[in-house]
């Protein structure tokens, strides 16, 4: 509509000037309509420059994610955009047995993660200008600038057993856990744990079953692991 008025105020400019023989009359509706014309400009640069007549609307989306890597070690990856590291993309599954991993956005995205007791999934905030009014949207609506992108914010609530990993965090650990010197380190470290952890429980009940002892086994093997995991993760994240 704001368009319109400008061309309107355009043309009774030129008709009001070349047509009305009296001078008087043909100067005063040129001057009212090249007004007309010029505040329709105003308005126009104003709703492109500083969003006249519109607001910035936030919705509101959430998603389950899921953790990229084994059952073992379940990771929420992330990459630092920049020389800076002030953002960072954050990598995840879109399914539990998703081929294609996905990852957040790299322009006008920020990111936060929040540890959980709860299920992994990601809450989007995006931001948009949209028309304060019908009567504004009448006004600017053919400018193109309704449901304009601003800004999205990411909140990823990782559940605690995930490790939330750099990605050369990652390519560490892998690194290390291929190692067949570090396997075979950790093996017998495992040996010695439950056999001293079997033994233990053995001299408290000499008359231990063999079903119980395999249990003790299982525990202490999960416990071992568990253990090893956590002293891998504090060496690459020095």
């Amino acid at each position: 509509m704001i368009v319109i008025t400008l061309v309107i105020g355009v043309v009774l400019a030129f008709v009001f000037f070349i047509y009305i023989s009296s001078k008087p009359v043909s100067y005063t509706l040129t001057a009212l309509s090249l007004l007309l014309a010029v505040v329709s400009m105003v308005f126009i640069i104003k709703n492109d420059h500083d969003h006249y007549g519109m607001k910035q609307v936030t919705t509101e989306t959430s998603q389950q994610i899921y953790p990229i890597g084994s059952k073992q070690m379940q990771m929420i990856l992330y990459q630092p955009i920049g020389t800076a590291n002030k953002h960072q993309v954050y990598i995840y599954q879109k399914s539990a047995n998703a081929k294609k991993k996905s990852h957040t956005q790299t322009t006008d995205t920020t990111n936060k993660v929040v540890m959980t007791s709860g299920t992994t999934h990601m809450v989007t905030q995006t931001t948009r200008w949209e028309y304060k009014s019908d009567a504004a949207k009448l006004w600017f609506g053919i400018s193109g600038e309704g449901h304009k992108f601003v800004k999205r914010h990411n909140i990823l609530y990782v559940n605690k057993s995930v490790q939330v990993l750099s990605a050369q965090q990652a390519k560490a650990l892998k690194k290390m856990m291929a190692s067949k010197s570090y396997q075979a380190k950790l093996k017998a470290q495992g040996k010695a744990f439950v056999t001293k952890q079997v033994m233990a429980a053995m001299k408290k009940n000499p008359t231990m079953s063999a079903a119980d002892r395999a249990k003790l086994v299982k525990q202490a093997t999960a416990e071992f692991q568990a253990q090893a995991i956590k002293n891998v993760l504090a060496q690459i994240k020095k």
